[in-house]
């Protein structure tokens, strides 16, 4: 018997990051953007700061960070959270989708720094 063909509103429910139209892809690309990835594993942890996250992620500029925050936000991975005084005050943490990013991309974040001496070793040969 054969499976019955996906209709259009289940495809886009599905997601399909290989179709160059899928709205997954823009997910996946501030998920997995070096900024995104640093951001999602510097909130694993704590409820931050606009200059202390600055600060946690080296080398971030705070135009880059600013967009980061701005796309993740905007994918319901962080919670921009705004307090009612004088100066203003601004933290930003993961919401539970965002919990859920960091997991992952720090498993593949730790795999990266614990594999670098072997990806290291293809460096110098790429290079010949």
């Amino acid at each position: 018997m054969e499976k019955p063909a996906m209709t259009l509103s289940e495809k886009l429910r599905k997601g399909d990051l290989l179709s160059a139209n899928c709205p997954s892809r823009d997910v996946l690309k501030h998920v997995t953007s070096r900024w995104g990835v640093l951001v999602l594993i510097a909130l694993e942890m704590e409820t931050l700061r606009f200059s202390a996250l600055r600060r946690r992620v080296g080398g971030v500029s705070e135009r880059m960070l600013a967009q980061t925050l701005k796309w993740l936000e905007g994918d319901g991975l962080v919670e921009r959270i705004e307090y009612d005084v004088v100066p203003p005050h601004v933290e930003y943490r993961l919401t539970p989708l965002g919990v859920e990013a960091a997991e992952k991309v720090r498993l593949l974040a730790d795999w990266i720094e614990t594999s670098l001496p072997q990806i290291a070793q293809h460096w110098d040969v790429a290079a010949e």
